[in-house]
């Protein structure tokens, strides 16, 4: 039998921890890897894995994704089957906006019962990482499973920092610990635990009955990880699906797979750094699982002028489409479209998002420079950080966040 499935992307959250980069913008939203935008990844992954019927539930600061779905995902086809449809929320179950990740999926409970799906897959649309979910669906039919959770094994140091799911040898869920230091380690790895991914396969009838249960309790959060779930460990058929044993096509049997939370711009800036390297984690360039997103009319990049000093170059840097790097130099960056670096000009160790303009001889060192921002000549970022912290954004790490128009840097339209 031919399992149907119904994609649900929650992609609502306001993303506070990585501010500024969400002032104007949710978090989904927010461009990555040079002519990505987050959301493009968990949308990659249910289109690569055949599944084609997916909501996409958006909430705050939701324009710019709304826009992005507009131009790169609404794709229409002969079977009623086949969208992705972006849904504002619209208090349809009362007179607020979404309280939880279960509330979410509850006020939009129609969406459910009228696609009569076998199952529904309930992913988060705010990390970077490439899943085959279909995987995930076999094991969770093979286990007839009522849910199943993806989980992600990591160092048990870090369990304070997860929500960990501790587990039996066959799997089965016996309970959830939120950041908790001494959460239970995975079965037979007494080094790592298993951080749940936030991202759920339900049978659709215990979804249901569950999402009704959940509405009547006043006092819940209405949340998947912090009421649901907890409640159902060791009672009901739910499951930990290990990410690790995860397998996509195109990559070398012995690939890791690859995800990374950007909840915060340390974790933001250094999967952006990830891509640069010769042998990345996180291939962009398997053509047989494709990150998708918008088609751009760009024109192709282009390095200008070959004499000494004064010679346009990008060294173990991407590149988008559009940029002219005029005998600036670029080091270990990542640079997005239509990206204008002149002469003189010396990045290293920098996002620079679309449309931004590096003048001659200014210097930029471990920064991210949001869409359109214009830097001027003989300008330095990322150097003095003291100085810095009066004009940007500045991480305890020392990344410099440049978002708006305050001196030394001009911007020349509102971000989007």
């Amino acid at each position: 039998m031919r399992i149907r499935v119904l994609g649900i992307v929650l992609a609502g959250g306001k993303g506070t921890r990585l501010h500024p980069l969400t002032r104007e913008r949710a978090k989904p939203a927010v461009p990555f890897g040079g002519k990505y935008r987050i959301i493009d990844f968990v949308l990659s992954n249910f289109i690569n894995s055949g599944i084609y019927s997916v909501y996409v539930l958006t909430q705050f600061r939701s324009q710019s994704l709304l826009q992005h779905l507009s131009e790169g995902w609404q794709f229409g086809g002969l079977l009623k089957s086949q969208f992705v449809i972006p849904v504002p929320a619209q208090m349809r179950a009362g007179e607020t906006w979404y309280q939880g990740t279960a509330d979410a999926i509850y006020q939009n409970i129609n969406l459910v019962e009228q696609s009569d799906p076998h199952v529904v897959a309930i992913f988060g649309g705010d990390h970077i990482y490439r899943m085959n979910i279909s995987s995930m669906i076999d094991f969770h039919v093979h286990k007839n499973a009522e849910v199943t959770v993806a989980a992600i094994p990591v160092d048990k140091k870090h369990a304070a920092e997860f929500g960990v799911i501790e587990a039996a040898e066959d799997s089965r869920v016996l309970g959830f610990h939120e950041k908790n230091p001494e959460a239970p380690t995975m079965p037979g790895d007494p080094d790592r635990v298993f951080a749940s991914m936030g991202n759920y396969i339900f049978s659709t009838r215990t979804l249901l009955r569950l999402l009704h249960e959940d509405a009547a309790v006043a006092e819940s959060n209405h949340d998947f990880g912090r009421d649901i779930l907890p409640k159902l460990a060791g009672k009901a058929e739910i499951y930990a699906y290990d990410f690790q044993s995860n397998r996509i096509s195109g990559e070398p049997p012995d690939a890791q797979p690859y995800w990374r939370d950007v909840g915060t711009i340390d974790a933001y800036f250094e999967a952006n750094m990830d891509l640069r390297s010769v042998s990345p984690a996180l291939n962009l360039f398997n053509r047989e699982w494709p990150v998708r997103s918008t088609s751009y009319s760009d024109p192709p990049a282009k390095f200008t002028f070959d004499e000494e000093n004064r010679r346009g170059q990008a060294i173990d840097t991407i590149v988008s489409g559009g940029c002219i790097l005029s005998g600036g130099t670029v080091r270990n960056s990542v640079l997005g479209r239509g990206v204008k670096v002149h002469s003189g000009a010396q990045v290293d160790e920098c996002v620079i998002l679309d449309n931004c303009d590096i003048g001659r001889r200014s210097r930029l060192h471990h920064a991210i420079l949001d869409k359109n921002v214009r830097v001027p000549e003989d300008a330095t970022i990322g150097f003095d950080l003291e100085r810095d912290r009066q004009n940007h954004y500045v991480t305890e790490s020392g990344i410099v966040v440049v978002t708006g128009a305050r001196t030394p840097v001009e911007v020349t339209s509102l971000v989007v």
